[in-house]
């Protein structure tokens, strides 16, 4: 639905509604924050099934190792509660394993996800809560790619968005194809003119 130059699409839809169904699932299980739920669904949703739960598996994935690291971080500030120590030495220490362990296993879109958890988690949960905190994130995130999934399920997008989002992929394809065309051409370039320079 086109009302000047503004367009009501599918995706656009689903989005809102994904947040909706958060908040109104967090409210009848009676948990307690909806925020990373309404944020992975919001991030996982696609226009296609294969891309939303390629991207809720990064997000999952992400969210755990990042968890995983809080407890870790939580656990030590138990038994050491220095504070400003941790938070100068531990804190980039457990930034930066988290971004090698997923850059490791080639899961460089998720690392964003894991530290940004990993940081929320380590700065405002509170004392003692390490466990619960860190488990239930990992929970919210399911939930989160749990509805993006069911909403691409039940609501597909129509055919006619479908040929645009062809189109438009085409378009960045054909675009990508003559960046790298011209990059080729200049690389040959400089191995023409190194051959002429070594004759």
């Amino acid at each position: 639905m086109h009302v000047g130059r503004f367009r009501l699409g599918m995706r656009t839809f689903k989005t809102a509604l994904s947040v909706v169904l958060c908040v109104l699932l967090f409210h009848v299980l009676g948990r307690d924050n909806p925020l990373i739920a309404t944020i992975t669904a919001v991030v996982s949703l696609r226009q296609d099934m294969t891309s939303t739960v390629s991207i809720g598996k990064e997000r999952i994935l992400g969210n755990t190792v990042g968890s995983i690291a809080a407890m870790i971080y939580l656990l030590v500030q138990h038994f050491l509660p220095q504070t400003l120590f941790l938070q100068l030495i531990l804190l980039p220490v457990l930034v930066a394993l988290v971004i090698i362990f997923l850059d490791g296993i080639d899961n460089n879109s998720g690392i964003i996800t894991g530290i940004a958890t990993f940081i929320l988690i380590t700065l405002s949960a509170p004392q003692g809560e390490s466990v619960i905190v860190a488990l239930d994130r990992i929970v919210d995130t399911f939930i989160g790619v749990g509805v993006a999934i069911f909403l691409n399920t039940i609501l597909r997008p129509p055919e006619i968005e479908k040929e645009k989002e062809i189109e438009s992929d085409l378009t960045e394809l054909k675009g990508k194809e003559q960046d790298l065309q011209e990059t080729l051409a200049k690389v040959h370039e400089k191995i023409k003119d190194k051959e002429k320079d070594e004759k």
